[in-house]
């Protein structure tokens, strides 16, 4: 399992790298096409929509990021379109996350089909907009949701149960606790300030000031603003991981699929980014 890990990590790597640092936007958000083009058969299989159903929906997704690349959507302000997403993540989460597992199933086919399609076109016109913007932007972005990751699961290992009388959502994700949550948002205030302040201090060079989430929302609102987005991202993040999880529970699956050898699918590697990708860029748009 571990050589499998390690084996395809290195080849995404070998993928992404070169086409994140490219020196235009056009090939990462090409490779992000293909993934999320992964992620939409994924979601297809997960709520029995069969093979060839699933290869329909995958090409549906690229064939809507396709036309809004095509239209210019990757250089155009959206903010209207980041409100509704980040709302609609916010109010759909919490809801889907009271509901629990049993409650998927009760939502009609098309109605889920429809939301995977929105969360998937957005999350793509916010990466490929995201880097656009810039690869500090961008990675800055992603850092903090691997940081988050990062810390909740030592915090959750360490810590998990000594503070908190209960699971998060033990009927979801039996493994995750308060206190990893916690620990998660305290990795990002560390991140997010530590990032600022070397910026100022004008240590690394313009790397840590120019154009990242964390400078535009401190020099835009203040550090206070700043720390509370990047908490909030955090807890968003959070919900991202478990709404897959709760579907993967409703489809009886521990992975959204095998794509990815010792990672499971793309879903499950993307999962904390669907909503974590448009609420950043909601913040530093308005």
């Amino acid at each position: 399992m571990l050589k499998q890990r390690v084996i395809t990590a290195i080849v995404l790597l070998a993928i992404l790298l070169p086409a994140l640092f490219y020196k235009t936007p056009e090939p990462f958000c090409a490779v992000a096409l293909l993934l999320i083009a992964a992620g939409a058969w994924e979601w297809g299989r997960l709520n029995a929509f069969g093979q060839a159903g699933s290869l329909g929906f995958a090409a549906v997704c690229v064939g809507l990021c396709a036309l809004a690349w095509y239209g210019g959507l990757l250089a155009k302000p959206l903010p209207f379109l980041w409100a509704a997403a980040g709302a609609a993540w916010v109010l759909a989460g919490g809801w889907l996350l009271r509901n629990g597992v049993a409650g998927w199933p009760r939502i009609p086919k098309l109605v889920r089909l429809s939301g995977g399609l929105a969360a998937l076109l957005v999350a793509w016109l916010a990466v490929a907009q995201a880097r656009v913007a810039g690869i500090d932007f961008l990675l800055s972005v992603l850092l903090l949701v691997w940081v988050a990751d990062i810390f909740a699961y030592f915090a959750g290992r360490t810590l998990g149960g000594r503070f908190s009388k209960g699971k998060l959502a033990p009927s979801i994700s039996p493994g995750k606790s308060w206190e990893g949550v916690w620990g998660g948002m305290a990795g990002v205030v560390v991140l997010a300030f530590a990032w600022v302040w070397l910026g100022r201090m004008g240590i690394g060079g313009g790397f840590w000031a120019d154009s990242t989430l964390y400078s535009r929302l401190a020099d835009r609102h203040g550090m206070a603003v700043m720390l509370l987005a990047v908490i909030f991202l955090a807890a968003m993040s959070v919900v991202g991981d478990l709404v897959e999880s709760l579907i993967k529970r409703s489809a009886g699956v521990k992975d959204s699929s095998g794509l990815l050898p010792g990672h499971g699918g793309v879903l499950d590697r993307v999962d904390a980014l669907l909503p974590t990708l448009p609420l950043a860029m909601m913040l530093v748009t308005f």
